[in-house]
């Protein structure tokens, strides 16, 4: 515009046309068409020179025709309707190109329709510049492309999902492979990627993905329990992006791009052969990529991250989440309720039997809770169809039959005459399977209450002296009144033979 001011101003001085070309090293056709336009503008070339140069610019070009046209005031009416009508499943610019033929008579080629369509899609989707504050949000999501790793022992490839997060104020960025996109590995990538950073940002702004929310809405969406409490733990919040939007975490979209050219590219040609080892080699590019310098900036991502962001996250808690799984049983007869998962019983105290009780169960830990009061607490077992019982959840009389042992037995013999523990440790010696002498000795334990101590002291010794070692023996002993009548001591007689010595040998 500076050279055109210039053709004016030599005309004004009164230069012919020749000299301002020669002047200007320009052609003497190009002096005249600048001249001739400005007079057909009727406006004085004292006016253009006192123009700033776009006004100028504009003035001499004032744009392209075609929007003057009859047939693009036609297509304009349409174009909002043309735009919903391309998001339709099937629905492509060539069939709306040819839908709009039959309704206009002169109607515009298919590149110029297309040009138009695209000029309106672009200028109803302007975008805007966020200012972030520093430990504000965390933009998580999953990578579209998948990772892989060779089992040794199979051979097969197995593909892997890609967690990527960023802090939008820093651009700092963490990414791991984890298994699949399932609730329990989406909650440990989250928890592993706030260890890396070393604090909690104030909300997390995960995807629409069923891992985060149940059920999307742009205004109050449902959140997964297990995220809400994950958030709860280390004092949080989630904010999810609304469906569809993906300008509302575009910076982790724009971090998923990078993450493809920066760790895919440079991982293609190596192989590994578990995750562990994946996650390493990743772990090491990500690290590259949050050293290297941004462009247009004199810092990189990690330097941003340590001078203005890290000290403003709130600390991370004391213990490692885990998940909570939530359920509600009816306490059975047995006194224990089936957790459907483990395919394993734990108990709960008696006086719950046919009640509701609410089960929270993580990783390591199952509580049962009737009304809001802890009533049981378990270690979690895998065990399927194994039961785990507390003695005090028990009656009386379930504790009692659970304590029964060998041992059990001769302590409460141990408390009863000699002769019965004797009696009880030659049954025991028996060999016969200990269950079986349980309730022999249930019985034998109830004579003793029911029969004179001295009676019953006898039967015992009798019993021993015969090796006869049942409750019904003893039983027939007190019965028959055995016990009244005096045995004869049994006088055993030495052998006569040769090898005796008398008194004489000890003289």
């Amino acid at each position: 515009m500076s050279q055109v001011k210039q053709i004016f101003l030599m005309h004004i001085q009164g230069a012919g046309n020749k000299s301002i070309a020669k002047a200007l090293s320009i052609s003497k056709n190009t002096v005249k068409a600048y001249i001739r336009k400005a007079k057909a503008l009727d406006i004085p070339m004292e006016a253009f020179l006192a123009m700033e140069d776009p006004v100028l610019e504009q003035k001499l070009w004032p744009g392209n025709p075609a929007y003057k046209d009859g047939r693009y005031e036609h297509l304009k009416k349409h174009l909002n309707y043309y735009s919903k009508e391309l998001q339709k499943v099937g629905v492509t610019r060539q069939l709306l190109w040819e839908e709009y033929k039959t309704t206009n008579p002169h109607p515009y080629s298919y590149g110029q329709f297309c040009w138009h369509l695209q000029q309106y899609l672009r200028s109803g989707k302007p975008s805007m510049v966020l200012n972030h504050k520093p430990g504000d949000k965390l933009y998580v999501d999953f990578a579209g492309k998948l990772l892989s790793y060779i089992d040794r022992e199979t051979s097969e490839e197995i593909k892997v999902q890609v967690f990527v997060a960023c802090l939008p104020y820093s651009d700092y960025c963490f990414a791991l492979a984890v298994p699949s996109q399932k609730l329990e590995d989406f909650i440990y990538a989250l928890g592993c990627c706030l260890q890396d950073l070393g604090g909690v940002p104030q909300t997390l702004v995960p995807d629409n993905l069923k891992s985060a929310v149940i059920k999307a809405n742009p205004y109050e969406p449902e959140l997964n329990r297990a995220l809400e409490d994950f958030a709860n733990h280390y004092g949080t919040s989630v904010t999810p992006a609304r469906p569809r939007k993906p300008q509302d975490k575009s910076l982790v979209e724009n971090q998923v791009k990078l993450i493809y050219n920066r760790v895919y590219a440079k991982l293609r040609k190596l192989t590994f052969f578990d995750l562990a080892s994946l996650n390493k080699a990743i772990a090491g590019k990500v690290r590259e990529h949050n050293q290297t310098r941004m462009q247009q900036k004199d810092y990189c991502r990690e330097e941003k991250f340590l001078a203005d962001e890290k000290h403003t996250l709130q600390p991370l808690p004391e213990t490692p989440f885990e998940i909570k799984y939530y359920r509600e049983h009816k306490v059975a007869k047995n006194n224990h309720i089936y957790l459907g998962m483990d395919k394993h019983y734990y108990s709960v105290p008696y006086t719950y039997i046919g009640m509701k009780v609410k089960v929270i169960y993580t990783r390591s830990l199952v509580r049962i809770y009737h009304k809001g009061k802890l009533i049981a607490n378990h270690p979690r077992n895998h065990k399927k169809g194994g039961y785990t019982t507390r003695k005090e959840h028990l009656c009386s009389h379930h504790q009692y039959y659970k304590e029964r042992s060998p041992t059990y037995y001769l302590q409460r013999g141990y408390n009863h005459p000699e002769e019965l523990y004797r009696y009880m440790e030659a049954l025991f010696k028996q060999d016969k399977y200990p269950e079986q002498l349980y309730k022999t000795c249930d019985g034998i334990l109830n004579l003793s209450r029911k029969t004179n101590r001295e009676s019953f002291i006898k039967a015992c010794s009798m019993a021993l002296d015969h090796r006869q070692y049942s409750y019904r023996f003893l039983k027939q002993i007190l019965e028959n009144r055995m016990t009244d009548y005096q045995e004869e001591p049994v006088v055993k007689f030495l052998p006569t033979h040769g090898n005796i010595r008398g008194a004489s040998s000890y003289k």
